[in-house]
C-alpha cells in the first residue's frame, strides 16, 4: 500500500486522500509535541499486553527497544515526520514497524487513536502543570520575601485609584500573593482531574482483549482508569479547566502588571525595574518602557480567547469522539506556553523590584490618607460616626483651601472643627501611627505583615508538598 493512503485505515478506501484534504486534516505539525508522551503510553500499553498474555515477552521487548530508539531520534531532531501519516501516533507506529517489522503493528492491539490521544494529552498536560507549578512557586516565594523585607515601607492605598488610606508596600505585595495562592490551589485541583487514564477505552466502547487498565494506570502514574469509555475518549474538560485556571492566573498577573506600569511612571515613581526587564525608545532617549508587564497584560486576552475557543469547540459535540477535537491541542499548547512564560518573567522580575521609598512616603502624605483615622479617633471619644464623618469632611475642606494635610495642621486649626480633639490626635494622624493601628490579622501593621509573610511561607510549603509531580 502506498504511504499516500494512511496505513491505519486505508484498506476500506479505493483512492488516496486528496492532497489538500491530507494537509487540512493532518495534525502532525503540532501534535508532534506529544511524541514523548505517546512513546511513554505505548511502552506502558505493550508492557500491560505482555503481562495479560496478548503479547509475548519477546514481542514486548522488541517494541520497547524500538520505541526507545525512536525516542532518541526525536530527541536528537533526527526523526522524519510525514504529513501523509496524519498525526504523531501513526508517524511513530510506522517508524516502529520499519524498525522491527510486523511486531510493530501489534502494538495497537486493544487500543484506538481515540483513547491514545486522550491519554497522550493528559500525560503531556500533567507534565506541563508541574513545570507551571514550579514557576508559580518561584514567583510566590519571591513575593513573600520582598513583602517581608518591605513590611514597614509606607505607601498610599487606593480605591478608585484615589488615595484612600496608608498601607505598607509589603502588605500590598501580600495581596498579590493571596491571588496567586488561590491560583496555586486551582492548579493542583485541576491536576487531580487531569490525572485520570483514558487508555483502554479504545475507540468508544472498550475492547474485547483481556486488558488490565489498573496495571497501565499504575505504570503511567495515573490515579485511576477513567470509569466510562464513551466519556474517556470524548472528554476535554481537563483542557478547558486548565485554560480557565490560566485565564484567572493571567487576569491576576495583568492586574499586577497594570500597577507595575503605573508605579514605574514619572507620575507615580513608586518603583524601579531593572533595565533587563525594560526597553527604550527609538526616538526618545529618556524613555525606559516597562515592556515585560505590558506584554503580560496584553497576553491575557490571548488566553481568554483560547478558553472561549475550547468551550465553543465542545459545546455541540455528541458522544463520543469527533474530529473537532483535533482543534483542542493548539489552544491548549499556546495557553501552556503563555502561562509558563508569563510566570517565569514575573518570577525573575518581582524579586528585583526596588521600591522608591521616599516617593511612596511623599505620595501617602498627599490626599488626606489619614482622614479615616481622625474619624475613628473622634468615635472613640464618643462622637457618632456620621457626625465624625462630617467633622473630618470640614477639616479636609479646610486643608484643601490652605494646602495642608491633616497631620500638618496645628491643634488649634483642628479644634475649630471639634473641641474634643486633643494633642494625642497626632499619634493617629501620622502615617506610621495609622498603619501601626491596623494591628490585627489581615491588617497593614508591619508586625502583622511579617507574621502574614511567615504564614504564607508555611502554607506554600504545605501546598507544594501535596503535589506528587513536584516531588519527582
Amino acid at each position: 500500500m502506498s504511504q499516500a493512503t494512511n496505513q491505519s485505515w486505508g484498506g476500506r478506501f479505493s483512492e488516496p486522500t486528496d492532497a489538500f484534504v491530507e494537509r487540512f486534516t493532518a495534525s502532525v505539525d503540532f501534535d508532534q509535541r506529544l511524541a514523548l508522551q505517546d512513546i511513554q503510553g505505548s511502552v506502558a500499553h505493550a508492557t500491560m499486553l505482555a503481562r495479560v498474555g496478548v503479547l509475548t515477552d519477546e514481542e514486548r521487548d522488541a517494541i520497547v527497544a524500538g520505541l526507545t530508539e525512536i525516542r532518541g531520534e526525536i530527541e536528537r531532531g533526527a526523526f522524519q515526520w510525514s504529513v501523509a501519516l496524519e498525526d504523531v501516533h501513526m508517524n511513530i507506529e510506522a517508524r516502529l514497524t520499519d524498525k522491527i517489522g510486523i511486531t510493530g503493528k501489534k502494538l495497537h492491539t486493544g487500543r484506538s487513536r481515540n483513547d491514545q490521544v486522550a491519554t497522550d494529552i493528559r500525560l503531556f498536560l500533567r507534565d506541563e502543570i508541574d513545570v507551571v507549578e514550579a514557576e508559580l512557586i518561584r514567583l510566590r516565594e519571591g513575593l513573600i520575601e520582598l513583602a517581608d523585607r518591605e513590611a514597614g515601607t509606607i505607601m498610599p492605598g487606593f480605591t478608585h485609584l484615589q488615595t484612600a488610606q496608608p498601607v505598607t508596600f509589603g502588605h500590598h505585595l501580600l495581596a498579590w500573593q493571596e491571588m496567586l495562592a488561590r491560583d496555586h490551589e486551582r492548579l493542583l485541583d485541576c491536576r487531580g482531574r487531569v490525572n485520570v487514564m483514558p487508555l483502554g477505552a479504545a475507540a468508544l466502547a472498550g475492547t474485547t482483549y483481556p486488558i488490565d487498565r489498573h496495571v497501565t494506570a499504575e505504570l503511567l502514574g495515573f490515579s485511576r482508569p477513567a470509569e466510562n469509555s464513551l466519556d474517556a475518549v470524548s472528554d476535554r474538560d481537563f483542557a478547558i479547566e486548565f485554560t480557565a485556571f490560566a485565564s484567572i492566573l493571567l487576569m491576576h498577573l495583568s492586574r499586577m502588571s497594570e500597577e507595575l506600569v503605573l508605579w514605574t511612571s514619572a507620575q507615580f515613581d513608586f518603583i524601579d525595574l531593572p533595565d533587563r526587564f525594560c526597553t527604550g525608545s527609538s526616538i526618545m532617549p529618556q524613555k525606559k518602557n516597562p515592556d515585560v508587564p505590558e506584554l503580560v497584560r496584553g497576553k491575557t486576552g490571548r488566553v481568554y480567547g483560547h478558553l472561549i475557543g475550547l468551550l465553543t469547540l465542545m459545546k455541540s459535540q455528541p458522544l463520543a469522539y469527533n474530529k473537532d477535537n483535533q482543534e483542542d491541542k493548539e489552544p491548549l499548547f499556546d495557553t501552556l506556553d503563555t502561562a509558563r512564560d508569563c510566570l517565569k518573567a514575573f518570577a525573575d522580575m518581582v524579586p528585583a523590584i526596588t521600591p522608591r521609598k521616599a516617593s511612596m512616603l511623599d505620595a501617602a502624605r498627599r490626599g488626606f490618607s489619614t482622614a479615616t483615622d481622625l474619624a475613628d479617633y473622634l468615635v472613640r471619644r464618643g462622637v457618632a460616626f456620621r457626625d465624625a464623618h462630617e467633622i473630618v469632611g470640614q477639616s479636609v475642606a479646610f486643608g484643601l483651601r490652605e494646602g495642608k494635610d491633616l497631620s500638618e495642621m496645628s491643634l488649634g486649626e483642628l479644634k475649630q472643627f471639634s473641641d474634643i480633639i486633643e494633642e494625642d490626635v497626632f499619634d493617629v494622624l501620622t502615617l506610621e501611627g495609622s498603619v501601626a493601628a491596623r494591628n490585627h490579622i489581615g491588617g497593614t501593621a508591619p508586625n502583622q505583615v511579617r507574621a502574614a509573610a511567615q504564614r504564607a511561607r508555611e502554607a506554600l510549603a504545605a501546598l507544594s508538598s501535596s503535589n506528587p509531580g513536584s516531588q519527582a
